[in-house]
Order: C-alpha cells, then sequence, then structure tokens
C-alpha cells in the first residue's frame, strides 16, 4: 500500500515538473523567437492581445474556445498554455471538463485522451498553485 502510494506520488511529481517544464519551453522559446524577430513578435503579440481581450465575448469564454482548438489540434503546449489561461480567468474545473467534452464531440478519442490526462493534470497543477497563492 505504502508503496503504491509512493508511485502515485512520483507519478504526480513527474507531471507536474513536465507541465510546468513545457509551460516555461514555451516562454523560454517565445522570448527566443523575439529576440530573432522582434518585428513579428510583437505583430504577433499584439494581434493575440486584440483576439483575447474582452468584447461581445468573455476573456474566459475566449480561453475555454482557446483550449478546446488547443486539444483538437493536439497541441500540447497550447493545451496547458490555455488550461492556465482558463483558470487564471476563473473556470472551474466543471466548465473547463464541459469544454473539452465539446471538443471530445469533433475530436473523438485524441480529444478525450487529453482531456483525462495533460487538461486534467494541468487543472491540478495550476489550480492547486492559485490556491496556494490565495
Amino acid at each position: 500500500m505504502q508503496q503504491e502510494q509512493q508511485q502515485q506520488q512520483q507519478d504526480k511529481d513527474n507531471s507536474t515538473a513536465f507541465i510546468q517544464d513545457a509551460l516555461q519551453e514555451y516562454k523560454e522559446g517565445l522570448g527566443k523567437f523575439a529576440e530573432k524577430m522582434p518585428h513579428i513578435a510583437r505583430k504577433y503579440n499584439a494581434f493575440t492581445e486584440t483576439c483575447f481581450a474582452k468584447g461581445v465575448l468573455s476573456q474566459k469564454e475566449k480561453q475555454l474556445i482557446a483550449l478546446g482548438i488547443s486539444v483538437y489540434s493536439q497541441d500540447e503546449y497550447c493545451i496547458i498554455y490555455h488550461t492556465k489561461g482558463c483558470i487564471d480567468q476563473g473556470c472551474d474545473e466543471k466548465e473547463i471538463l464541459e469544454a473539452i467534452g465539446v471538443t471530445a464531440a469533433f475530436g473523438g478519442g485524441t480529444a478525450m485522451s487529453q482531456a483525462v490526462t495533460l487538461v486534467q493534470e494541468a487543472i491540478n497543477e495550476f489550480s492547486g498553485s492559485q490556491s496556494k497563492s490565495h
């Protein structure tokens, strides 16, 4: 029993490390791109900031849409990034999973596999870090 609990803790630690490492890699990659291609990076950042600004749709709704597209396209970096965005915008686990359920209606098993693994791991990671910071 104790060995099983230790294995579960090790799996959780590995998952946390993967989520945090992937988010860091993405941010570092964007930084390197911005250094090498500042004119493109500035325009891309301005474009995405405009797309995600509050409008007729809330920022929360936009993050849920982006997460669904990320899951459908199997983009692990964006899945992690937009799961964090959903949580940062106040989504709870049920809202995120409902959005992913809609995604799975279009994306089938591959979308569902991301929902029950990577999205759930990211929810656990970012929800836990959010409650620690409050």
